[in-house]
């Protein structure tokens, strides 16, 4: 039986990292037998160099960044004896979220988007694996807003599609992405996002944010 360690150093070389890691059970689709799903997100710096090298993003084929997700993930799954689960590829979709803040790794911003220990609000997950028995699980972190006193993410958004209310105005964010100053949020990622403490940290480069980005609005 791998631990969570072993998963970690399984998936380092295609810069995937544990993001966080929960018990599981039949109520997830998941066997009975499969009671532990490690949750795999980029690893980094350096991510985004690596994946944009893959076959994937040089074949001219659609979504590469899902198909490099389920080619890398697939096979990590099942050198370890486990099965792979992606946020794509519905409906119906597997409950990501709902694992994210069940790994007491991801929280509910003050703007309402998970926010993450180690990655602040530029969180993502490309897939998970699930693995049988129920390995031990490291102790919680303490969510990063609570030691944020200044909470840059509340007055981030430059048209206030996201803010202290915690809802998002979908309309007003994409209209602004149709202006020049919205090249901004289109190149460099989301301002609010980047406003993160924790996400200047991360070390997440502004062209994965971009490729992001074209997908949200085209």
């Amino acid at each position: 039986m791998p631990t969570l360690e072993a998963v970690a150093e399984a998936a380092a070389p295609h810069q995937l990292a544990v993001m966080g890691a929960l018990h599981v059970g039949p109520e997830d689709g998941l066997p009975e037998d499969f009671g532990t799903l490690a949750l795999l997100g980029p690893l980094e710096p350096g991510f985004w160099p690596h994946v944009t090298a893959t076959p994937e993003f040089t074949d001219g084929g659609p979504d590469p960044l899902d198909r490099w997700s389920r080619r890398v993930i697939g096979r990590l799954a099942c050198t370890l004896g486990g099965k792979a689960r992606f946020p794509f590829g519905g409906p119906p979709y597997a409950p990501f979220i709902g694992w994210a803040l069940r790994s007491g790794r991801a929280w509910v911003s003050p703007v309402g988007l998970l926010v993450h220990d180690a990655a602040g609000l530029m969180v993502s997950y490309r897939g998970a694996v699930a693995l049988r028995g129920r390995l031990d699980l490291p102790p919680a972190p303490t969510k990063p807003c609570e030691r944020c006193a200044e909470k840059p993410c509340l007055t981030a958004c430059p048209v206030g599609a996201l803010g202290p209310s915690g809802a998002y105005d979908l309309s007003a964010c994409h209209g602004f992405l149709d202006t020049s100053p919205g090249t901004d949020c289109l190149t460099r990622g989301c301002a609010v996002r980047r406003a993160c403490p924790v996400s200047v940290r991360y070390g997440r480069l502004p062209a994965q944010s971009a490729h992001h980005m074209r997908q949200f609005h085209p």
